[in-house]
């Protein structure tokens, strides 16, 4: 969310009213996929599951969130980077989730991402990756 105040001067008040409507998508079952946007972005993606969730950029701005009738759940957010990215590459029956036949691609966070307080989110750290059901990563 860090182009939160030039959607407005870019796009217009009237269609800036309706960006980032990802509330508003997933009520109408439209798919939903989210990206890092890197290199644009970080790649980090708790910062854009923060950012869904609570419509801030990473300095907490604005306070109550931008258009905060979008911001979406945790369980969404995360959904729109796994099972959302894979629907939109035509892999979800490969990728996307934990199940038997799926590649086995998950991380280890460090803290329960459903349990913290939202406003932390953008500071859960990876503490280990794997690959094909392969430790590719770790800092444990």
């Amino acid at each position: 969310m860090t182009d939160w105040p030039i959607v407005d001067s870019a796009v217009g008040k009237t269609r800036a009213d309706f960006s980032y409507a990802w509330k508003d998508m997933l009520k109408l079952d439209i798919p939903v996929s989210f990206s890092s946007d890197a290199p644009v972005e970080s790649f980090n993606p708790m910062f854009g599951i923060y950012a869904a969730i609570t419509r801030k950029n990473l300095s907490g701005k604005p306070e109550t969130g931008w258009h905060n009738n979008q911001c979406i759940s945790v369980s969404e957010a995360i959904t729109a980077y796994t099972l959302g990215s894979a629907y939109m590459s035509f892999e979800e029956n490969f990728k996307g989730s934990i199940d038997i036949g799926k590649a086995a691609d998950f991380v280890i966070l460090s803290e329960n991402i459903f349990d913290i307080d939202t406003d932390q989110i953008k500071n859960i750290k990876v503490k280990a990756t794997y690959v094909n059901g392969n430790k590719v990563y770790s800092s444990i």
